[in-house]
């Protein structure tokens, strides 16, 4: 059963605020303050709630305690912490420092206050704690017990003896702090973006990301010992990247690679985690449909990020999904050029897939593993019975060493795996058209920690294509003898590309197949050009296109067909991810082998205007202005704007009144009232029944509310 969250309001009870106020209690301890304004602030979880009393491990933290003038003489406090669901683990804090490794206290103050100052260990336990206080006589009896105080603790990257440390203030605003992503898709020649609200410090956001850890299997089967483990983010980043997907246990997000997607939404449509945590604690436990791997990743994102531990989201382009581990992926073909289903599970090649890397010391693993972790909550493959994907180290891809611990085979087929491809005739027989050595694993990105830039992380994950260091690799990790990189064609014969332009959705384009003869007599040859709607994961959509012609191509000339694709053609099939592929394949006479070559196309979104005009200061109201022009030859219809922003405003949809039609522009204006300030972003998706996920960004600068020329300082910023 879902936690009893109020999303609405900052109403907590004095329990869940971890505070105790004892305004009318008459024994030895008269009232309390966890001082949580002032510990959260030095802990960095202010962002959080300023209420609740939220710490990170390896830093003290301070409570006052008001007592009466009826002190017995001789007496001395005793700190106990229980944790768990059950209160399963108990934890006495000692009253001099030790080892260490435990938890400690010391305590100053005159007769009627006690500062009490307490420390936890760099390995703490994270999760929700239970302090007990006693107030004992010196003959060890129990004069008083108040065991009201609840915190939450968190991983503290900021803590050098944390396994989470990152000695870099600017990395920690960004993969700790930041709230505002980019998201790089497209092709790997042609990479675009989208902007994503992580989230967070938005309101329960941390309740609901242990609630993720309290209904993993677990959790469930023995609360005792997944509480004592989560002490290591190794542990717990793991349950994450399984939780996250709802396959197998009561995980936040069920995945879809194709539509419909009737009983949910499409992928494309969120801009944000936080709408689904939301939902999926609200629905107790019910997984949200659908996500596909950038939405798998941005949540895991958010979840890690929001627990402490250092995280970014990764783009892989032409991502490969090696099923039987060769680290091959060998595509079938029939004598059309279409894909031959098999009964069983096939190699695929994504244009792009998405996973995170998380930043922590490898304890578990020998020396030189620490650092950028590969964690990856799609799910694709079996990992110890479970569909979740590492913690692997990146060095260990990067080098090679694929018997390290989690998954390190899978994710260096991703980034390292060659493709062949083969024509099936129909006596059975395969016919090799194709050998890819370079295009998996290209252009692999994250966002800078300087803006909203793109960071090119290739090199961390493997060295440049053709280098010795890289086929010393490929020996190391037991890949198979590779061959020529001539794509079967004998050099100074023929060779075959595609270009094209950039178009947008909606527009008709031209694709060029280009034919260029370095021999020295005429080439004469068959061309078969076939145009389909694929998804970014590789999903057949529908054949738009086909055209097979004769060619003829004088000795040291080009030789250039155009294909004219027409939005009608294209739009009938073409799927949420606007991709269409172009498969070019040259038989020529006197060849003992045909050439093929592809092209992925990605269609692009028109754009959205956002305006906020004016000053933005925190609680007042500000409106802002939306809009866009309908690129499609056809009408839009039930078109609607969803906007929303970390700090900003909670998910808000803004229906559009009537038909959009052919190049109309459409505008639409909110207000809302920030609540937080600082830089923010505000995301707005539109969605109609013809063109659906047109995103758009802005950011606003959020000013403290003044008073006669001067700040206020109290309020929940």
């Amino acid at each position: 059963m879902a936690l009893d969250i109020k999303y609405e309001t900052k109403n907590l009870t004095t329990e869940q605020r971890g505070r105790s106020t004892m305004a009318n209690h008459k024994g030895l301890i008269t009232d309390m303050d966890v001082r949580s304004r002032e510990n959260n602030l030095a802990h960095r979880t202010r962002e959080i709630d300023q209420e609740r009393l939220i710490v990170r491990r390896g830093q003290p933290f301070y409570i006052t305690l008001q007592c009466s003038d009826s002190l017995p003489p001789r007496h001395h406090l005793e700190l106990v912490l229980h944790l768990g669901k059950r209160d399963e683990v108990v934890i006495k804090v000692q009253k001099e420092r030790g080892a260490g490794d435990k938890w400690w206290f010391d305590q100053q103050g005159a007769q009627d206050e006690i500062l009490l100052t307490l420390h936890s260990p760099a390995d703490a336990i994270i999760g929700q704690y239970r302090l007990a206080v006693l107030m004992m006589s010196s003959e060890g009896q129990i004069l008083e017990k108040m065991d009201k105080i609840n915190f939450h603790m968190l991983f503290n990257p900021w803590c050098k003896d944390d396994v989470l440390y990152l000695p870099d203030e600017g990395l920690l605003q960004e993969y700790v702090i930041n709230e505002d992503g980019v998201i790089y898709m497209g092709t790997w020649d042609y990479i675009n973006s989208i902007p994503w609200n992580y989230g967070q410090f938005e309101d329960y956001v941390m309740d609901i990301c242990f609630q993720v850890l309290d209904n993993s299997k677990e959790a469930l089967k023995n609360s005792k010992m997944d509480t004592e483990h989560r002490s290591d983010p190794v542990y717990v980043s793991r349950v994450i990247t399984a939780m996250v997907n709802a396959n197998g246990d009561r995980g936040v997000l069920a995945g879809r690679w194709k539509e419909p997607y009737s009983e949910g939404v499409s992928p494309s449509h969120w801009t944000g985690s936080v709408p689904i945590l939301q939902q999926w604690s609200k629905a107790g436990f019910r997984a949200v449909k659908y996500g596909q791997c950038w939405v798998f990743a941005a949540v895991a994102c958010t979840v890690l990020r929001c627990l402490g531990i250092p995280t970014r989201l990764i783009t892989n382009f032409s991502s490969a999904h090696d099923v039987d581990g060769n680290l091959s992926l060998d595509f079938l073909l029939d004598e059309r050029l279409e894909s031959i289903e098999s009964r069983d599970r096939q190699d695929s090649s994504w244009n792009f897939h998405c996973w995170v890397e998380s930043w922590m010391k490898r304890e578990d693993l020998p020396k030189g593993n620490d650092g950028w972790q590969v964690l990856d909550p799609t799910p694709q493959e079996l990992s110890d019975g479970e569909f979740c994907c590492g913690p692997c180290p990146l060095t260990a891809i990067k080098e090679g060493n694929l018997g390290v611990k989690y998954d390190a085979p899978f994710i260096f087929a991703e980034v390292n795996a060659d493709i062949t491809y083969f024509i099936v005739q129909q006596d059975g027989r395969r016919q090799k058209i194709r050998v890819d050595q370079s295009s998996v694993g290209r252009n692999i990105s994250t966002k800078s920690v300087y803006g909203d830039y793109r960071e090119d992380v290739t090199l961390h994950y493997k060295y440049p294509e053709g280098s010795k260091q890289e086929r010393e690799v490929y020996e190391k990790a037991g890949r198979r003898a590779t061959e020529p990189t001539n794509h079967s064609v004998e050099p100074g014969q023929l060779q075959l590309s595609i270009k094209h332009a950039k178009p947008v959705f909606g527009t008709d384009f031209d694709v060029t197949v280009e034919i260029k003869n370095e021999g020295g007599t005429d080439a004469h040859a068959q061309l078969t050009m076939l145009v389909s709607a694929v998804t970014y994961s590789s999903f057949h959509r529908g054949e738009c296109q086909r055209q097979t012609i004769a060619v003829s191509v004088p000795a040291h000339k080009v030789h250039r067909e155009v294909l004219r694709l027409h939005y009608d053609d294209y739009a009938r099939c073409a799927s949420e991810h606007h991709l269409i592929r172009v498969r070019a394949l040259l038989d020529a006479q006197g060849e003992n082998e045909p050439i093929m070559t592809v092209a992925n196309i990605p269609l692009s979104r028109p754009e959205l205007l956002i305006q906020i005009p004016g000053k933005t200061v925190v609680w007042d109201k500000v409106t802002a202005y939306i809009s866009f022009i309908n690129p499609l030859p056809v009408p839009l219809k039930r078109g609607v704007f969803t906007v929303e922003g970390a700090g900003l405003l909670s998910a808000t949809q803004i229906h559009v009144d009537g038909d959009i039609s052919p190049g109309q522009r459409v505008a639409v204006k909110l207000s809302f009232s920030p609540v937080r300030t600082g830089m923010r972003k505000l995301l707005v998706d539109f969605d109609s029944d013809r063109l659906k996920d047109v995103k758009g960004s802005t950011t606003v600068v959020v000013h403290k509310k003044k008073i006669n020329n001067f700040p206020i300082i109290t309020g929940y910023y």
